[in-house]
């Protein structure tokens, strides 16, 4: 559907050269001389770029309906990932080329959202953090816990993250699903 350049808002969806992006910003400007025009701030639903545009306001954009769902991880076969839609229960199988590195964070029943456009899968968005057992790392060693270091951990997922010293085989601690890092231990 073929919008006026007026009508553009923040988290709509964009069609432009054949890519979909979600406008993040906008700002009309309205100079003393010469005509108005919109200077939007775009991110790419794909690759997460950001691009910034300038439009006049006579010039007409591609909307798009984008649906956003939360689902929750069921199961893995081969490279498919099959997610259950809490509000239909509905079975959506993802393939792991568009959950990209977030893979090795899913964990079973753990919600995520999925951002669908003509009924298929775009993006999938795990959450900021997740609470992970470490099933494998080195003893730690009492009293190191002041002295920096870190050692390679793996957690539940099978995934491998660098904890401190003093993390323990069996303990729990939070992982930010974003960059991998180790967050803090938590109290069981």
């Amino acid at each position: 559907m073929t919008i006026g350049i007026n009508q553009i808002e923040t988290g709509m969806g964009l069609l432009i050269d054949g890519q979909i992006y979600i406008v993040t910003e906008y700002n009309h400007v309205k100079p003393g001389k010469g005509s108005a025009f919109v200077r939007v701030r775009l991110k790419n639903i794909k690759t997460d770029l950001s691009l910034e545009r300038t439009y006049r306001s006579s010039e007409a954009l591609e909307d798009i309906n984008l649906e956003e769902r939360r689902v929750v991880y069921q199961y893995r076969v081969g490279k498919s990932f099959h997610f259950m839609d809490q509000s239909t229960y509905e079975e959506v199988v993802i393939d792991e080329d568009k959950i990209g590195d977030g893979v090795k964070y899913l964990q079973d029943n753990l919600q995520v959202t999925v951002v669908l456009y003509n009924h298929q899968v775009q993006k999938v968005t795990l959450p900021t953090f997740i609470e992970a057992q470490i099933i494998a790392t080195e003893p730690g060693i009492r009293g190191d816990s002041s002295r920096s270091g870190n050692k390679p951990g793996t957690i539940d997922t099978g995934a491998t993250v660098q904890v401190p010293l003093f993390i323990n085989t069996s303990d729990f601690v939070k992982i930010d699903t974003r960059t991998g890092q180790y967050v803090e231990r938590l109290q069981r």
